[in-house]
């Protein structure tokens, strides 16, 4: 009897207590809000200085519901108007398309009229917020099917969640990060030599051409390469057109300290350019003049491209 008592007594136990973890368990879903995957919507504040998120559940696993659900998210302007929301009719999403990791978002025309810290914080919002669905690891923008460029008509190329910088205030500073391939002298100063760069922070309000441009006259980071390029060297403009890189220097871009061969020179200008994605040719010029010769010996009235000839391997 009394050891019926007892198994009657642990059975009761067990019930308490396999009852009180349904109960935490249930109650746990409830406080955290419903069953689901949380993802993070990013807004741009008011005062468009930095981006807000704000948490968002997801019940669907199916990667085409996630999209539309989180561009709706992006679209439904906030009730207490405390912050905005990228798409909410300035502009408009007008397709997209997902390939190999690469989510393309196509805009229409009304993407262009956006400027400055607005651009890049929209831009920022809309990365960040669907580069948390699964299988998508990159966005690029385009406007009528057309690479999204920036104001100095340089292409802004593909972006990830870590293309945008934050500072302790959560604010996206006008900063993003790229890999560069330049070109410096070898030793003997007759050839080029390749020096990669990784995550080269640069403000964006600056083109990727001018930022090559920039990195050539400061000189190489590599103790194995030599510079190519007078320091004193002024950068007065520099564009792109259908392909070709229009480079403007200073005059003190003609004369040479270093023992550098004048096509090393021209070549590694040439050569660094055109590894950016618009770029074709490069034409150079000093203070708007192309109707002179570098150190005597070559005309910049040529337009240059490529030349592999003149290269070495690259320093590992």
């Amino acid at each position: 009897m009394e050891k019926n008592l007892k198994g009657g007594y642990y059975f009761r136990c067990y019930v308490a207590i396999a009852l009180a973890l349904f109960l935490c368990t249930a109650c746990g879903h409830r406080a955290g809000g419903q069953d689901g995957v949380v993802y993070k919507i990013y807004y741009v504040n008011n005062d468009e200085t930095k981006i807000v998120e704000r948490e968002y559940v997801s019940e669907t696993s199916d990667r085409a519901l996630i999209f539309d659900e989180l561009l709706e998210q992006l679209s439904v302007i906030a009730e207490r108007m405390d912050y905005q929301t990228p798409l909410s009719g300035e502009i408009s999403l007008t397709g997209h398309s997902l390939d190999k990791g690469l989510l393309t978002l196509d805009f229409d025309e009304s993407y262009k009229t956006l400027r400055g810290t607005r651009e890049i914080l929209v831009r920022a919002s809309i990365v960040r917020t669907f580069t948390q669905i699964p299988g998508v690891e990159r966005v690029a923008f385009t406007v009528k099917g057309e690479q999204l460029t920036d104001a100095s008509g340089a292409a802004v190329g593909v972006m990830s969640a870590d293309n945008f910088i934050e500072n302790a205030g959560n604010e996206i500073n006008a900063y993003e990060k790229v890999d560069l391939k330049l070109y410096f002298a070898s030793e003997t100063g007759d050839s080029l030599v390749e020096e990669n760069r990784r995550n080269v922070v640069y403000n964006s309000n600056i083109s990727l051409e001018k930022l090559v441009m920039e990195k050539l006259v400061a000189g190489p980071e590599s103790s194995d390469v030599y510079p190519t390029i007078n320091p004193a060297t002024k950068i007065v403009s520099v564009n792109v057109k259908d392909g070709t890189c229009y480079v403007d220097l200073s005059s003190e871009f003609l004369s040479q300290p270093y023992n550098v061969a004048s096509e090393v020179t021209i070549y590694s200008i040439t050569n660094s350019l055109v590894e950016l994605p618009n770029v074709n040719r490069v034409q150079i010029s000093v203070n708007g003049a192309t109707n002179l010769s570098y150190r005597e010996n070559v005309s910049l009235n040529n337009v240059f491209e490529r030349n592999l000839d003149i290269l070495v391997p690259a320093i590992p």
